[in-house]
């Protein structure tokens, strides 16, 4: 998992096609768009713009994807973003759904809290499980962007 702020990034830090993301992310009005999806490189890359209310935690299922990585940029509003890693031994809630590349969980051990401002961004990885729009003290409607990687996007080292 990477956690930053899009004013504050030194993208030669990240791999390629999560610099084309933070590109993406950095060069796009997303006031001017509709919630949506909009292909970045074809389903290879690809953009989801999302208007959401923020929930209590104990009402949102912790996730995880397994052929995408999530870039998850809040644009606008407060979020908490509930992680943990995925050891193996969190209790399924919904077995892994392929066409919708999605797996849900009924709890997770140790998970963390990452403090969502408009500006910060979070890349998680398919071992990360996350719990996103949770509130952060009360419900608000938020504006995220959530831009899907494939996998197979990133450079192997040899």
């Amino acid at each position: 998992m990477f956690f930053g702020h899009l004013s504050q990034v030194d993208k030669k830090h990240y791999p390629a096609a999560i610099q084309i993301a933070l590109d993406y992310l950095a060069s796009t009005n997303f006031d001017q768009l509709a919630v949506g999806r909009y292909p970045i490189i074809g389903e290879r890359i690809y953009a989801q713009v999302l208007d959401l209310e923020t929930q209590d935690k104990a009402v949102i299922q912790p996730e995880a994807h397994r052929r995408y990585i999530d870039v998850q940029y809040l644009h606008r509003g407060f979020e908490r973003i509930g992680v943990s890693i995925d050891v193996g031994n969190n209790s399924i809630a919904q077995d892994y759904d392929n066409e919708r590349d999605i797996v849900f969980y009924q709890k997770v051990e140790n998970e963390i809290e990452l403090i969502m401002r408009p500006g910060n961004f979070a890349v998680f990885f398919p071992q990360d499980i996350h719990r996103p729009a949770c509130l952060d003290q009360q419900s608000t409607t938020i504006r995220k962007v959530v831009v899907k990687i494939a996998v197979s996007e990133l450079e192997v080292l040899p």
